[in-house]
């Protein structure tokens, strides 16, 4: 299975419904997610469903009404690139940045998803 729009567009609706299963299920099993943010250079790694799930339950659980709006994904082989802009409300009020997602697929699943977002300053 390749990489297509529509697979993105599946992922982007999953993240927007918070739908763990549906999204832990796209990831490979050895599949990783790198947030923008943590103690490590790259951020954190959450290597594996279970972790991945309890990284996002975490996410969604801090920000419940979270959204990836105004997507556009470019796919160039098994990578692709999403560039979004995040809305919702978090514990320090409204949220709205741009950001962008760097992907890797293994036979159509997630094997790694690199976060970068834009830093809103007061």
């Amino acid at each position: 299975m390749s990489v297509t729009l529509k697979r993105m567009g599946e992922i982007l609706s999953a993240f927007n419904n918070k739908d763990l299963e549906a999204i832990v299920e796209g990831f490979d099993e050895d599949g990783e997610f790198l947030p923008a943010a943590g103690a490590h250079p790259y951020g954190e790694c959450f290597k594996g469903h279970k972790a991945i799930r309890t990284a996002l339950a975490g996410r969604f659980a801090v920000v419940p009404d979270i959204q990836w709006v105004d997507a556009h994904t470019w796919i160039s082989g098994e990578r692709a690139v999403t560039e979004w802009r995040l809305t919702g409300t978090g514990p320090n009020g409204p949220i709205n940045q741009l950001g962008y997602d760097l992907w890797t697929f293994r036979e159509g699943k997630v094997l790694k998803k690199d976060t970068y977002d834009k830093q809103v300053t007061a």
